[in-house]
């Protein structure tokens, strides 16, 4: 039997992916403070950044 026979994985190209919708969470980016939703549950350990700030960070090589 076959991956995309019976329960295996889908015929899709992308993998076996989660198909509930995705759960966002309330967060406050740590650069600028503007409130933000992120797909994680943040823990408080890690910095959250909002888009902007992520694209910002991210393109400048940190």
């Amino acid at each position: 039997m076959g991956y995309n026979e019976g329960g295996g994985r889908g015929g899709f190209g992308g993998g076996y992916r989660d198909q509930r919708p995705r759960e966002f969470h309330k967060a406050t980016c740590s650069d600028c403070n503007k409130e933000c939703e992120v797909p994680f549950k943040p823990s408080g350990e890690r910095p959250i950044y909002c888009k902007d700030c992520y694209n910002k960070r991210k393109d400048s090589g940190r």
